[in-house]
């Protein structure tokens, strides 16, 4: 039989080496909202992604530098006949009757040929647009990261600061619990003197009950809350966040100019929706001078030698052939193709056009809804903190009322209830003023 004092020594053994491993597999970070997105731009998904695409235009540009570029090919063949080739000649050459022909073999058992081959291309409409659209490519993919990091920014801003602002949620629940809680101590000296009832202290113990069940609802939802944010800038779950910002009421109002100008190209999705209308226009350029002719220039080196014996490594003869050449390739008739791919292309900067005019439109929504949020968040904010001051105040005067007799515990309970419903009203404030903030710096392309 095991002795109980050797297994529980062999467990704490193994529960110190659990958390040694689980200690080593995690990490800890103390953010800023700064620090937050810059891993974000790390380590999450869509912005890798994005950045890869950055990567596969780079190569897709390689591919279409290299149209222009010389195209060098080495080859080697060599044949072995098995049969060698038979081939009719006229009988009339040695006097046989017209009509006739005699088999004969020409050739050799061996044949090798070793040679280089050169292509340039000299002029194709449709590889000299696509250079010159290289750097626009790059760029139209580099936009399309800023758009995603900007995308993943504004909801990193949203959670950060809402997480930040739950540090006031928190100290409102403890501040009502530490009043509660000196509340049922006089309660429950009023009743060992029989200044009040059994019923009272019970009342008062529910409304603690039910503070500490709304607190501890409010822990897990921001536990999930940082898990969110975790997932969001791409952190493994098991490591440690701390948010290190601060955030108060004066930080929320303080830094906007809502009479600033403002401008379309400010906003990066704009910006992007202009660089596809390039490319469609470089799309529409490169069909057009689809019709023009193709010119290349070819050249040839090879050497051929012929043997009875496979002896190519030894003495005998290779013969040299050798050419330059200009291809010139002009386009006829190729069913209307071109027309349709040309026709189809006007079609898309169309329809890019269209969507930038329905962007305007949209930003001009978003610029002034933005503004008007705003204005209200703030109001709202400023209203519903003089309201929960106002509450607060009622539940300290009408407490004192009760512990001087002259109030009752149901004064009490209604003062509570009103103070827990302008301060739930005051922290659904707080957040709006927080969305409503982040939602005008994108509208207006400064966040």
């Amino acid at each position: 039989m095991n002795h109980p004092i050797k297994s529980i020594f062999w467990f704490c053994l193994l529960l110190i080496a659990s958390f040694q491993t689980f200690a080593q597999n995690s990490s800890s970070h103390a953010f800023s909202i700064k620090e937050c997105v810059d891993y974000a731009h790390k380590n999450n998904v869509q912005v890798k992604n994005a950045l890869l695409n950055v990567q596969v235009q780079n190569q897709t540009n390689r591919d279409i530098t290299a149209a222009a570029m010389p195209s060098v090919t080495g080859t080697i063949s060599g044949n072995d006949f098995l049969t060698i080739p038979t081939s009719l000649l006229p009988g009339e050459i040695f006097g046989q009757p017209a009509g006739t022909y005699i088999p004969v073999q020409f050739g050799t058992k061996f044949n090798a040929n070793a040679g280089i081959n050169l292509q340039q291309l000299l002029f194709d409409g449709q590889v000299f647009i696509g250079l010159k659209a290289r750097t626009t490519s790059i760029e139209f993919q580099n936009k399309n990261v800023e758009v995603t990091e900007e995308a993943i920014k504004s909801n990193i801003y949203k959670i950060y600061y809402q997480l930040v602002a739950s540090k006031t949620q928190i100290g409102i629940y403890d501040a009502n619990l530490d009043r509660l809680n000196k509340l049922l101590h006089d309660t429950k000296v009023l009743y060992q003197n029989g200044f009040a009832e059994k019923l009272d202290i019970d009342k008062i113990s529910v409304q603690v009950s039910n503070i500490e069940t709304e607190k501890l609802k409010a822990l897990n939802s921001i536990s999930v809350g940082y898990l969110g944010l975790k997932t969001l800038i791409g952190m493994p779950v098991k490591d440690t966040l701390v948010l290190t910002d601060q955030l108060t009421e004066d930080k929320i109002k303080q830094g906007i100019d809502q009479d600033s100008a403002f401008t379309y190209d400010s906003r990066k999705d704009y910006q992007y929706l202009n660089l596809g209308k390039k490319l469609n226009e470089f799309n529409i350029r490169r069909y057009q001078l689809s019709y023009l002719p193709t010119i290349s220039l070819t050249g040839a080196y090879t050497k051929n030698a012929q043997r009875n014996e496979f002896n190519f490594f030894g003495k005998g003869d290779w013969f040299t052939t050798a050419f330059i050449g200009l291809n010139v390739s002009i386009p006829i008739f190729d069913g209307f193709s071109k027309d349709a791919r040309l026709k189809k292309s006007r079609i898309e900067l169309k329809q890019t056009e269209n969507q930038i005019e329905s962007l305007r439109n949209s930003i001009d929504n978003e610029v002034e809804t933005a503004k008007m949020n705003f204005a209200a968040a703030i109001t709202t904010l400023d209203f519903q903190k003089k309201n929960m001051e106002l509450a607060e105040n009622v539940f300290k005067q009408t407490t004192k009322k009760f512990e001087l007799g002259t109030g009752s515990n149901t004064e009490i309970t209604a003062a509570q209830t009103d103070l827990r419903t302008a301060q739930a009203n005051y922290i659904n404030a707080l957040y709006g003023a927080i969305v409503a903030k982040v939602d005008f710096y994108k509208a207006v392309g400064k966040l």
